[in-house]
Formats: C-alpha cells, sequence, structure tokens
C-alpha cells in the first residue's frame, strides 16, 4: 500500500482526490472547516464508486455521527481506541483493524486502472456458484442475520422491503461496538416495519420482533420454562468478533434444529461459516447474499463456496426470498398500513 495524499481537512481533501487518484479515503468523522460528514456527501456526488472508511470516536455523539456517514454512502468504518499513547501500540491497531478493510474494500489495480485522474472502481462481481435446491423447505420458525461491513445499510434495505409481517422471532448480529448496536436497533424500527430492539440478557423470543446483540458481548438463544430466550455473555471474541456470528447460529441450530433459517448479509471474514455449518447438519435452511449486491463478499461468499447456501440472492431480493419461506406452513397475513413507512 500507499499514502497517496494527507489532507488536514475535508475541504482540502476534495482538492487532492482528483490529483493523486485515490484506492480508498480514509475520512475522519471530526474535522475542521469541513468535517467528515460534508466532505463525505461532496465525494458521493463526484466520486460515487470511491471507498470511503470512516474514523470516529467511541462516543454516543461519533456513534450517531458513523451511522449517518454509512447511509450517505461510506464503505466502513473503524472506531478510535481510547488511551493509546505509544506509538507502536498505533500502529499495531492500524494493521489489526485498518488495513484488512482497505485491503477488502479496494479495488484491484489491474482490473480497474486509474483513468484522467479519476479514482478507481470496484471490480466485478464473479459467477455465483452453486446453491443447494431444497424441493419443500421446512417450516421456519425462527430468523437468525449476521452481517458485518456494509450490513447496517443492507438490514435497512432488506427491512424497508418486507411485505407482510415477520410470523417468526428475529435474531441479528451486526460486527458494531458498544453504542452502535442500540443506535442501530432505533434506527431500524424508524425506518423499517421490523420492531427492532438491542438484546439483553433473558430476553423471550417474540414474533415479529428482531433482537440485535449488543456490542462487544455474544448473543445465543437458549430453552427455558418460559420458553426460548436469549442469553448475552462476554466470552472470548470468535473469528476476531464479539459479537459473533458462529455462536448464534450453532445455538439456533441446536434449539430450533431443521425450523432455524439463517440468513448471511455483506461482510468481511468468515464469521458464520461454522455456525452456517451447524444449521445444515440440522437440516436447517441457510439464504446468503450474491457478491454483486454485497460490498464484500467474504462471510456470504465463504458460505456459498462451501456449498451450504439454499440461495444465493441478491439484496433487491433477498425480501421477497426470505418471506415466501418463513410463508410455509403458515396463513398469509398482510402487512397492516400502520406499520409501512
Amino acid at each position: 500500500m500507499e499514502v497517496a495524499g494527507v489532507a488536514a481537512d475535508g475541504r482540502i481533501a476534495l482538492m487532492k482526490i482528483p490529483q493523486v487518484a485515490p484506492d480508498v479515503v480514509l475520512l475522519d468523522v471530526e474535522m475542521p472547516v469541513m468535517d467528515g460528514l460534508a466532505c463525505l456527501r461532496e465525494i458521493r456526488k463526484r466520486w460515487p464508486a470511491l471507498v470511503v472508511i470512516m474514523f470516529s470516536t467511541l462516543t454516543t455523539r461519533a456513534a450517531a455521527a458513523t451511522l449517518d456517514a454509512l447511509s450517505l454512502g461510506a464503505s466502513d468504518y473503524v472506531p478510535k481506541p481510547r488511551g493509546l499513547r505509544d506509538p507502536d501500540e498505533g500502529f499495531a491497531f492500524v494493521k489489526e483493524n485498518v488495513v484488512p478493510r482497505i485491503l477488502a474494500l479496494a479495488p484491484r489495480r489491474a482490473a480497474q486502472p486509474a483513468e484522467n485522474g479519476r479514482p478507481r472502481t470496484r471490480r466485478g462481481a464473479r459467477a455465483v456458484p452453486p446453491v443447494r435446491r431444497v424441493v419443500v423447505p421446512s417450516r421456519a420458525d425462527v430468523m437468525a442475520i449476521g452481517a458485518s461491513t456494509g450490513g447496517p445499510n443492507a438490514l435497512i434495505t432488506l427491512f424497508e422491503r418486507f411485505t407482510a409481517p415477520v410470523q417468526v422471532p428475529v435474531l441479528i448480529v451486526q460486527h458494531m461496538p458498544p453504542l452502535f448496536t442500540a443506535m442501530l436497533a432505533e434506527r431500524l424500527t424508524a425506518r423499517t416495519p421490523l420492531r427492532v430492539r438491542e438484546a439483553a440478557d433473558g430476553d423471550p423470543l417474540r414474533p415479529g420482533e428482531a433482537l440485535i446483540a449488543p456490542g462487544d458481548v455474544h448473543m445465543i438463544v437458549r430453552d427455558s420454562e418460559a420458553g426460548v430466550c436469549v442469553s448475552t455473555y462476554p466470552g472470548p471474541p470468535e473469528n476476531s468478533c464479539r459479537p459473533s456470528v458462529d455462536p448464534l447460529f450453532r445455538s439456533v441450530a441446536a434449539v430450533y434444529g431443521r425450523h432455524a433459517l439463517g440468513v448471511v448479509l455483506t461482510g468481511m471474514g468468515k464469521d458464520g461459516l461454522r455456525g452456517a455449518e451447524a444449521i445444515r447438519a440440522a437440516r436447517g435452511q441457510l439464504v446468503v447474499q450474491d457478491e454483486a449486491s454485497s460490498v464484500v463478499w467474504g462471510m456470504p461468499g465463504f458460505v456459498a463456496r462451501a456449498g451450504l447456501a439454499d440461495a444465493v440472492v441478491s439484496l433487491e431480493g433477498m425480501a421477497a426470498e426470505l418471506m415466501g419461506r418463513l410463508a410455509v406452513g403458515r396463513a398469509p397475513v398482510r402487512l397492516a398500513r400502520s406499520a409501512t413507512r
């Protein structure tokens, strides 16, 4: 990698971008003269395909700004660590948290060379791998969703397109730190027909309600005397993630068996692969997002290439696919007018 240029504020960045034609822009949320959100709006007007990774602090205000940035088209974000005073610690943080995102999101130079000083665009999608065909799927009694890079926008797009009430509980693991997950739940509830809230230990599962794993803890389901509920716990990270999709998928497979429906949306890495294997072993269903509509085809790609997916679907067609599977074994129910937005 090469640092193509450095800018002290957003206005200078906008002048430098056409000069250095970067593959990726790391954009701070808080800057003088022109802040990150204002700069991002201009970048999206001038260079719609340019990869932008936001840098933000772990505060409520910064979390809100970061989610705003994602809705404006930022490709991903990195929360700044607190209390790093040693430069070596800073370098280690960048190597572990920033570099992998750059490598995952940056276009390949050979495939898309820069022309006339314009930033390069993302490479084209590869052919969709074959999927496992299920003629008559079992009734799904729970839907578990895993997502990472690009996930917040994908969840909004997916839930906005639900045309009928979701008659099963929905469980979500989105790779995010504390503060971010609660704020994401509020935004999903405000913008989509689905009721979403951050899970708390012991919460019961209710049809039509979505629980999102809190940042920095894992979320699983378990049987209790009162019915199925969630457990949250600060166990060791899995796939360098906490929350991780794998523990949720494994627990869903154990509790619901062939009545489990797993969904893997856009995301970097392979979190969810082992959990998907557990759902497949329990004869449950798996639907993954396709490469063309994914910001990063890591998590869904691993599941698809392993031959575990029942369907590989575009984000635009995902809601219809899931609604069709959730309707199996149930009478159709229309979405109330008051629930639409």
